[in-house]
């Protein structure tokens, strides 16, 4: 799945003639000029090609997007809620470098060593969360001001302090009794 990446979700229907609001994460206004494809989540790792007829920027965070095969409001709505993907290609095109979603694919390091690869990010009202895999598990690391030491866009790496014992919570070979 690290070839797509999560943008965000359809939200909303708007009008009558099948137009759907998206909200994204991708830091600026977007209308998706150059882009033919979105892939709608239907399932877990399962997604559907919608190609776009039309789209315009409405916020930073919204946009109105009119999809092909899709003409009423009425068909709208089983697209409402679900997650919407695009290759690694087309939101390298679209994403604010310095929007938080910018990270995605980044390494993370502590201590000078790799911990894992930045899988999703979880946006919170005084920190981000970044999900990777360590030692095979889903980690959760936390990134506000004490623990981000520093990010190298060019080598495509996040440096951070964790809280002692976090990575201990990942990497238990022992269930509790």
């Amino acid at each position: 799945m690290s070839e797509y990446v999560h943008i965000g979700k359809l939200v909303a229907p708007h009008g009558v003639a099948g137009h759907i609001i998206l909200e994204h994460a991708l830091g600026k206004p977007i209308s998706f000029k150059g882009i033919t494809t979105l892939f709608i989540e239907k399932n877990a790792a399962s997604f559907i090609p919608y190609f776009i007829v039309a789209a315009s920027a409405k916020t930073e965070t919204l946009t109105h997007v009119q999809m092909e095969g899709i003409s009423t409001r009425e068909a709208t709505a089983m697209l409402i809620g679900k997650k919407v993907w695009l290759p690694q290609a087309d939101f390298q095109k679209l994403v604010n470098k310095n929007s938080p979603l910018a990270l995605m694919g980044y390494a993370v390091q502590e201590n000078g060593k790799t911990i894992g690869v930045i899988q999703e990010i979880i946006e919170q009202p005084h920190q981000l969360l970044v999900t990777i895999l360590y030692k095979g598990q889903e980690a959760y690391i936390p990134l506000h001001e004490e623990s981000l030491k520093g990010v190298d866009h060019a080598k495509k790496t996040v440096t951070v302090e964790l809280p002692e014992g976090l990575l201990d919570l990942y990497s238990s070979e022992n269930p509790t009794e």
